[in-house]
């Protein structure tokens, strides 16, 4: 009688486990890589560079993307910054340049918009690393202010196609970045107060005032983006 009922259940352990092993679906539904570039206004203007990996999920269509671009722009104001960080003089004449560098990563979600092919909202962590580049031609004076901020980036992009493998692609998304220390020459202005060697009674609301650190950034692009 133990033998009857053993055998069965053996029969019915196999069959069960056959079954789902031909209807049960994959952990992975077939990923796909690509690459992408985009150019446009980033603060300034910005060329970012990024790979995505989609359909990695069988129960959820997310994509998931990590970028990093170049941006140039405004570098703040070079007679408050001279101020700020290094003295009171007034001689020369001012130059500026700034740029900084973004690493970022985002999750994005298909959504429907209108009858496009693909459209995807995104979201996710940002960081930049700023650097605004000030010189006094003709007073002696050469200096960098920069600083490092975490932040967070939503967006919307859309996609259309040109070959199977290939997408104009357009993106305008929000960019947020936090308060961070900003250092330059011997000084270091921290948003809690928390000044190294900081100048006379200039604080860290003077510093950001002074150079154009990413803050509230705004981005349109325009790009390509390449099926692998």
């Amino acid at each position: 009688m133990l033998r009857k009922i053993f055998l069965i259940v053996s029969a019915f352990i196999l069959i069960s486990v056959n079954s789902l092993a031909q209807t049960a679906p994959p952990l992975a539904a077939n990923p796909k890589y690509s690459l992408g570039i985009m150019t446009g206004y980033t603060g300034g203007f910005g060329i970012n560079l990024n790979g995505t990996i989609s359909e990695f999920s069988y129960d959820i269509p997310l994509s998931v993307r990590f970028g990093a671009g170049y941006n140039i722009r405004e570098a703040g104001n070079p007679w408050d910054a001279r101020k700020v960080f290094i003295n009171d003089n007034t001689n020369g004449d001012p130059a500026e340049s700034a740029h900084s560098f973004d690493l970022r990563l985002d999750f994005a979600y298909p959504v429907k918009l209108f009858s496009i092919r693909k459209s995807l909202l995104y979201v996710g962590p940002r960081y930049s690393m700023h650097t605004s580049t000030f010189e006094f031609v003709g007073g002696n004076e050469f200096f960098d202010i920069s600083s490092s901020q975490f932040g967070l980036g939503l967006g919307l992009e859309t996609y259309f196609g040109i070959s199977p493998n290939l997408s104009l692609v357009f993106s305008g998304g929000y960019d947020y970045y936090f308060d961070a220390q900003i250092s330059g020459h011997d000084s270091a202005y921290n948003p809690d107060g928390t000044d190294v060697s900081g100048r006379e009674d200039y604080t860290y609301e003077d510093a950001d005032s002074a150079i154009n650190q990413p803050k509230h950034e705004f981005r349109f692009l325009v790009g390509l983006n390449f099926g692998l």
